[in-house]
């Protein structure tokens, strides 16, 4: 009786550790669109660091992105932005979404951004992206009108340029509503390894 109730303490605490270092610390996600394409395919399941929603330019994140991004057509709260214009969106609707994407962050606070065939020119500079696929000409992959990017917000999007639902279209992202970063990838097999 004595080795059982022991066993039934020990599962206890693991079980609830394990529920504290995902809660807290790390938490794994499944990438359920091809936006992220050719980095992380539909399906694949990462891990994500938890301490950190301060993430620097280049990181994939896990995030919570305005309530702009939830209509099939993405709301920009600056009406003159966003799809359809030659400015990405700069502005944000206030309120969260409960939903979860991953995207790369393209540009942090006070950075100034133009967007050219899908490529982000930040800060005069274009960005080194050989991870991306490429973009083309069209409207959702040129926002050629540079905007700056808010203090405390980041501008994100996906390594799939032309087939990304992102901040081009709903704006940046406030860094409290980033939930972590992407930093290993566990499945499947062949894909396993850090980001």
């Amino acid at each position: 009786m004595k080795s059982l109730i022991e066993l039934v303490i020990t599962v206890a605490i693991a079980v609830g550790l394990a529920l504290l270092i995902q809660a807290f610390i790390v938490k794994p996600y499944r990438i359920p669109s091809p936006s992220m394409v050719p980095t992380l395919n539909v399906g694949q399941r990462i891990l994500a660091n938890r301490l950190i929603n301060h993430p620097s330019v280049g990181d994939v994140v896990v995030f919570h992105p305005p309530h702009g991004a939830d209509p099939a057509t993405p709301d920009c709260a600056n009406p003159n932005q966003g799809a359809g214009h030659a400015q990405a969106c700069d502005a944000p609707t206030p309120q969260v979404s409960s939903q979860t994407f991953i995207k790369r962050v393209v540009a942090g606070p006070g950075d100034t951004i133009q967007i050219v065939n899908g490529h982000v020119i930040r800060n005069g500079v274009p960005e080194h992206d050989p991870y991306i696929e490429q973009c083309g000409t069209d409207s959702s992959c040129n926002f050629r009108e540079a905007i700056k990017i808010p203090p405390g917000d980041y501008f994100m999007m996906g390594d799939n340029r032309g087939a990304s639902d992102d901040s081009r279209f709903w704006g940046p992202v406030p860094d409290k509503w980033v939930i972590g970063v992407a930093f290993f990838t566990y499945w499947p097999p062949d894909r396993i390894g850090f980001l």
